[in-house]
């Protein structure tokens, strides 16, 4: 049986994405430079497929409006707090537009052969369902503290996405569904007696879920990089009654730093050091002192800032490096801490982040004791310019 009328790509981008690590949910994430979103956009450009939906979480919308730009001409969709509730909401939204077939893909599965796209459409000039698969090669076993039994691979297969239909189908599917969550649309088209038909897949396809998959990606996708290099400097006066914070920790001493945030030193200038490689000007362009709601604020946010900046403009943090000027307290007993925090704020691995102490022998206001002064660099890389 032939079907034929427009066919709409349905793009899964809701999620938040928590095992790939990070706050910027995963779909938004830079990979060479551009959002992964982008990249999945761009591959589903197929003379098969006449229009692209993208189904977003609450709360996505500047994250989607940066990825997408102008290249959309479908407003995105409201998704729900489950997967198969967010195809759905898309589904219900393309009823109001029409449609004829359906290419229901997750945003994280970046790289689209066209040739998996043809076998698919193709198949559904027969069948009213159609998923690309790959078999099992590895051998599966179960997982429990220890190695559990082995299970068989036969008749196993990978189901991967885009997953096509014929639209009413599958509307119809989803709004019998009354089972728990479902990982794939196969899976509910199957629950309403729908014959679902196998094509071949691609390892291109595969999920990107793990930080080892973004890594992999990004080697997939290397271009040239243009390395920038971001200074900041920081100085604070010693106050009675304050607390002591440097490089994120809470540091025991008579005297803190004063200032309108916690004064933290050494991540002000961090964050300054970053503002400065990204050409974002400094820290109080972003948080201005004369803001009351930073008062007493934690400086890590300043950095989480500075690093979301960076992620959102296709850069990546590569080292940092942070010296500490002052007569006292010490900081040898604190540096791995410190290392180990800021690593944390900027996900870099520890051997990235390196934090030096020097005094001023005795010459200037640190070697009075007045205070406290830190300066940082950064190094950054991100896509360079064509």
């Amino acid at each position: 049986m032939e079907s034929r009328g427009k066919t709409v790509a349905l793009v899964v981008a809701a999620g938040s994405g928590s095992r790939a690590g990070g706050a910027l949910p995963k779909q938004y994430r830079p990979i060479a430079g551009r959002p992964l979103l982008s990249h999945t956009l761009d591959a589903l450009e197929h003379p098969g497929i006449d229009e692209i939906c993208v189904v977003i979480g609450e709360g996505q919308e500047p994250f989607y409006q940066r990825a997408v730009g102008d290249r959309l001409a479908m407003a995105p969709v409201l998704g729900g707090e489950t997967r198969q509730q967010s195809v759905r909401n898309g589904l219900e939204a393309l009823a109001r537009t029409g449609a004829s077939n359906v290419l229901v893909h997750d945003a994280a599965r970046p790289f689209i052969p066209a040739a998996v796209v043809d076998r698919l459409l193709d198949a559904l000039t027969r069948t009213a369902a159609a998923v690309p698969v790959l078999p099992v090669v590895d051998t599966l076993a179960k997982s429990q503290e220890q190695l559990g039994p082995i299970v068989s691979r036969e008749d196993l297969v990978r189901v991967q996405t885009p997953q096509a239909f014929h639209f009413e189908k599958l509307l119809k599917a989803h709004a019998m569904w009354t089972g728990p969550d479902a990982t794939d649309d196969a899976q509910v088209a199957r629950a309403a007696g729908v014959a679902v038909e196998m094509v071949a897949g691609d390892e291109a396809l595969e999920k990107l879920t793990y930080e080892e998959d973004f890594r992999r990606a990004e080697l997939k996708l290397a271009r040239p990089q243009e390395s920038r290099t971001g200074f900041g400097f920081d100085v604070h006066a010693f106050a009675d009654g304050e607390s002591l914070w440097l490089g994120g920790l809470l540091i025991p001493h008579p005297r803190g730093l004063k200032g309108h945030s916690d004064a933290d030193v050494v991540l002000h200038a961090l964050t300054d050091a970053l503002l400065g490689a990204l050409g974002a000007g400094d820290i109080g362009d972003h948080f201005p002192p004369s803001d009351p709601k930073w008062r007493g604020a934690a400086s890590s946010l300043f950095v989480e800032h500075a690093r979301f900046l960076a992620e959102s403009a296709g850069a990546r943090i590569v080292h940092v490096d942070v010296t500490i000027i002052c007569e006292a307290p010490r900081i040898g007993p604190h540096r791995e801490a410190m290392r180990s925090h800021i690593a944390d704020l900027l996900r870099l691995p520890i051997s990235s982040v390196s934090i030096k102490a020097t005094t001023t022998e005795g010459l200037g206001f640190a070697g009075r004791g007045e205070g406290i002064a830190a300066q940082a660099v950064a190094s950054i890389s991100l896509g360079a310019r064509t």
